[in-house]
């Protein structure tokens, strides 16, 4: 036996442990855990990609057993464990964890329930078409192959990745000491940012952010405020909000229903159905009445959230937002493998990397498309002197004893070299032809051509980066799709208005409580004396008590009966069509359910400026009270509403408006009298918390039905419309300034034919005219169709009340439509002698 020398080495242990620490935290990072910048694969993905690629399984071609390509992977590349080959090959399969699949699966490959995948035997798969982008011209040495694991074969350092796949899919994993979570992208965003930044260098981050919005995740959601989207982009580090896409439904008996359209990412789906409810069963969360469905299918995903009745949808909605994962966080940590070590990057960074690592692929692809284009134009220029040479040629060869000889002859005679020599002794007779000839040399202009086009790229730096834009976009046409994540700006961030057009509608608000907007293009112009068309749908014993025209970036200002001031912006009013009833107030804003809107005014904005300061909003009870408060002073919205008037006990607030010191009040009662006089003089401003003064004095049994606010030399009219369909229009200037406080003068003669007034409005001749009944029956016509009469007349009919019917509320359109009734023949002018009812025309 021979005796071994043994050496020991002393070494304190908190060395060697540092030591052997920093090495195992090292391979951890570069060999697992992190994704290299340049084509966002970890190595177990590339060599799954790769040997995909070696087994043939390209989109185009049939599936084969998974079990075959983790076998391929595990034996050559990956030896690590089968599970961890086709978990990895699962995950880029499912549609829900990579925004881009890179492998097409065939078979059960999960579910967003957390469904485990069938077994590898089971399932087939091959690359998908944009996976194969990852590799294209991989064989030109393009990247680095270096040695595998036993060093029998070589496999890929990095791929030539055609399209920035760690923007696109993102990547998550946890290394030693570090980790890293990077969201995907829109493909066409990326693409155009990428190209943006090749067109120049110098671009900011927040000029790459009008092309590369935000993150965009495979299963759609909301991001919820833009703050950690910027923070992510300029810093690499930022946490983004996500919340579930959800819209509410009423349904025939009343209630209401959350619906759940899409998940945010990486959110377990069955597990949110089951916290939802555990909520329910636990009693910590009110108004949910059964148990939630899934109803979701392979179109999609659909869970179905029942209410009670008397449930307030909205604050429902935001509860689940904070209790369960219909909002979650998502932490963006864009960590990557710059050059073998862990670097963070922002977003610039990340598209730097990928063109300079685009820029090497195109230079090795083309230094070796030139070197074989070299070789090939080698061949043919010794074909083509020995064609010229044919007939030395072929007696040269005939007369040599061996093929040796016949090489040497053919080098030494005609200054060829080895290579063309051999070319020349394996050519086939049949390219004697003169037509093989003609082709031969064609082929070598044609190399010639190919070479010279090689050289001008690898001599400017402009043309290769317009050959990556040019690649780049292609692969946008391709494979780019449209964005599934929205984006909705907080608060404190870009206002949602600019994502929404500023467009006319109409709003309505029935006498129960419910509210609507509705496109103004849904109603269609008649003539006056027509039957109008439904307008409204309202339970039996409901009616529209408010009907008016807003812009959907104008803040509403709704004012109660007891006096309370609520805000909404337009767009925030859930639209619907004509006939349907809407949405119940309580559930936009937190209303008490023994108060009603019984007033509204439009603005367009609430910030501090010139018409804030000059502005004031006047108000006006069924009792006669007026009073006058600054516009400043409703400039903050508060959910919980703020006080507007100090109502008294048996009065409540029927009128608001928008006054300036030259600004007239025109209060108009049910008997039909009316008082007009001037705000500056008359009406001085008072708190929020005041009760106001009297400005009509009213009669036994009166009551004040509205408040017009009439502008210095307002050049209009003034429109008048009884309870039984009867009205006019008299000229502004017929109503002659009285004192506050007085009786005023009479606006129409009412009889038991009209009934008592109900509504009055100041209209102009390019006007057009709304009018709706408690019945829900709408009629809109031009106001010039109606004509100008005395103050103290009685008018003409202008809507045919049924018997049991009455006009509910009265809005004019600024903006007028140009959409005609379907059937214009069919009108006829009205009778406006209001004593000959059987002379009205109906259409």
């Amino acid at each position: 036996m021979f005796e071994t020398e043994e050496r020991v080495v002393v070494r304190p242990i908190e060395d060697e442990m540092r030591t052997a620490y920093i090495d195992y935290s090292m391979s951890v990072i570069v060999s697992r855990a992190l994704p290299d910048v340049r084509d966002g694969l970890k190595p177990v993905h590339r060599r799954v990609l790769y040997g995909m690629s070696d087994l043939g399984l390209v989109s185009n071609r049939p599936h084969k057993k998974s079990a075959r390509v983790v076998g391929e992977v595990l034996g050559k590349y990956h030896p690590h464990g089968d599970a961890s080959v086709y978990d990895t090959m699962v995950r880029m399969a499912q549609w829900w964890s990579l925004r881009y699949t890179l492998v097409d699966g065939q078979g059960n490959f999960g579910s967003m329930d957390g469904d485990n995948p069938a077994a590898m035997r089971y399932t087939e798969a091959r690359l998908t078409a944009i996976a194969e982008q990852m590799m294209v011209d991989i064989n030109k040495e393009t990247v680095d192959f270096t040695p595998n694991f036993d060093d029998s074969l070589t496999e890929p350092s990095v791929m030539p990745s055609a399209f920035p796949n760690l923007l696109v899919n993102g990547a998550s994993g946890i290394a030693v000491g570090m980790a890293t979570n990077m969201a995907p992208h829109n493909l066409r965003e990326c693409i155009a940012g990428i190209i943006a930044y090749i067109d120049n260098n110098n671009i900011t981050i927040e000029e790459l952010r009008k092309h590369i919005k935000a993150p965009d995740f495979p299963t759609g959601g909301i991001i919820y405020g833009y703050e950690g989207v910027k923070d992510a982009f300029n810093t690499g580090k930022g946490k983004i909000i996500l919340r579930a896409v959800t819209h509410i439904e009423s349904t025939k008996g009343g209630k209401d229903r959350i619906i759940i359209t899409e998940v945010p990412y990486q959110v377990n789906k069955a597990n949110l159905v089951k916290t939802i409810d555990e909520l329910r069963r636990n009693n910590k969360l009110d108004g949910l009445a059964d148990i939630p469905r899934d109803e979701s299918d392979r179109d999609g995903v659909r869970i179905v959230i029942e209410l009670k009745k008397d449930a307030n949808a909205n604050v429902i909605l935001n509860n689940l937002y904070k209790q369960t994962q219909l909002q979650v966080s998502f932490n963006v940590n864009n960590i990557a493998l710059v050059k073998g070590r862990p670097q963070r990057l922002n977003l610039k960074d990340l598209i730097r990397y990928y063109v300079d690592h685009r820029h090497e692929i195109v230079v090795r692809r083309t230094q070796y498309d030139l070197r074989q284009a070299k070789e090939r134009a080698h061949i043919l220029e010794g074909l083509i002197i020995a064609l010229d040479n044919l007939d030395a040629v072929i007696q040269l060869i005939r007369s040599s004893s061996n093929v040796e000889v016949a090489r040497e002859g053919l080098m030494s005679n005609f200054g060829l070299s080895e290579i063309q020599a051999k070319a020349i002794l394996d050519m086939r007779l049949q390219r004697l032809t003169g037509l093989e000839i003609e082709k031969i040399r064609a082929e070598y202009q044609k190399v010639l051509a190919e070479i010279e086009y090689y050289e001008r790229i690898l001599s400017s730096e402009e043309l290769r980066m317009s050959i990556i834009k040019e690649e780049l976009q292609k692969i946008s046409d391709k494979f780019g799709d449209n964005r599934r994540t929205q984006i909705v700006y907080s608060a404190e961030d870009i206002t949602i208005e600019d994502i929404i057009a500023n467009e006319e509608v109409i709003i309505t608000i029935s006498h129960a409580g419910y509210i609507k907007r509705t496109v103004l293009t849904e109603y269609k112009r008649q003539g006056r004396g027509g039957v109008g068309q439904k307008g409204a749908g309202t339970k039996e014993e409901d009616f529209v008590e408010h009907l008016f025209s807003a812009k959907t970036h104008n803040y509403i200002l709704l004012f109660t009966e007891k006096g309370k001031c609520y805000w909404l912006k337009t767009y925030e009013i859930p639209e619907s069509g004509k006939a349907t009833k809407g949405r119940a107030i309580q559930n936009l804003i937190q209303i008490p359910s023994d108060d009603k809107v019984l007033g509204y005014i439009k603005v367009e904005t609430l910030s501090a400026g010139e018409f804030l300061e000059n502005h004031s909003i006047v108000m006006c009870t069924r009792n006669g009270i007026i009073k006058r408060s600054p516009l400043d002073a409703f400039s903050n919205p508060r959910a919980g509403g703020i006080i507007a008037i100090n109502i008294k006990e048996g009065d409540e607030l029927v009128s608001v408006g928008l006054a300036t010191d030259s600004s007239d009040a025109f209060l108009a009662t049910r008997s039909g009298l009316t008082n007009r006089f001037n705000i500056g003089e008359e009406l001085r401003e008072m708190g929020r918390g005041a009760t106001g003064v009297i400005g009509i004095k009213l009669g036994a049994g009166d009551q004040v039905i509205g408040m017009l606010i009439l502008e210095e030399n307002q050049d209009a009219q003034v429109m008048v419309l009884s309870e039984k369909g009867f009205g006019k229009r008299s000229r502004v200037k017929e109503y002659t300034p009285h004192a506050r406080g007085t009786k005023g003068v009479r606006t129409m003669n009412l009889t038991d034919k009209t009934g008592q007034l109900v509504a009055v409005s100041i209209v102009e001749e390019s006007d057009d005219l709304m009018i709706i009944t408690q019945e829900g029956i709408a009629i809109r016509f031009a106001v010039k169709d109606i004509r100008i009469a005395g103050r103290n007349t009685q008018g003409v009919r202008l809507i045919k009340i049924r018997e049991n019917d009455r006009i509910a509320a009265v809005a004019k359109l600024a903006e007028k439509d140009d959409e005609e009734n379907a059937n214009p023949s069919a009108e006829t002018p009205a009778n406006d002698n209001p004593e000959d009812e059987n002379q009205v025309s109906l259409f």
